[in-house]
């Protein structure tokens, strides 16, 4: 779930909760959680407003949320890599 909230904050520069709900086909408690402990890591930044009478709740990847993304593509590309050499890849 992290990854993907993370994965589709980098490349929207903001999503809304019902939007990356919908996206993650996942609950309110399963996103509210989720993205909870990603702000509470400073990966992802959470900004409350109105639209008109309608509270609205808007997520942007932060900074280090980008770089941490990038550190695990990273790793995952090196074990696929790495894989891949020992012939156990895809064939």
């Amino acid at each position: 779930m992290r990854l993907g909230i993370v994965s589709a904050l980098a490349v929207n520069p903001a999503l809304s909760f019902n939007e990356l709900k919908r996206l993650l086909n996942t609950t309110d408690g399963n996103l509210s959680v989720h993205a909870r402990k990603l702000e509470e890591a400073r990966y992802i930044a959470c900004v409350k407003s109105f639209r008109g009478r309608m509270p609205r709740t808007e997520f942007r990847l932060t900074d280090a949320g980008r770089r941490a993304l990038a550190r695990y593509l990273d790793h995952m590309e090196a074990l696929i890599r790495a894989a891949r050499a020992r012939g156990s890849g895809p064939r």
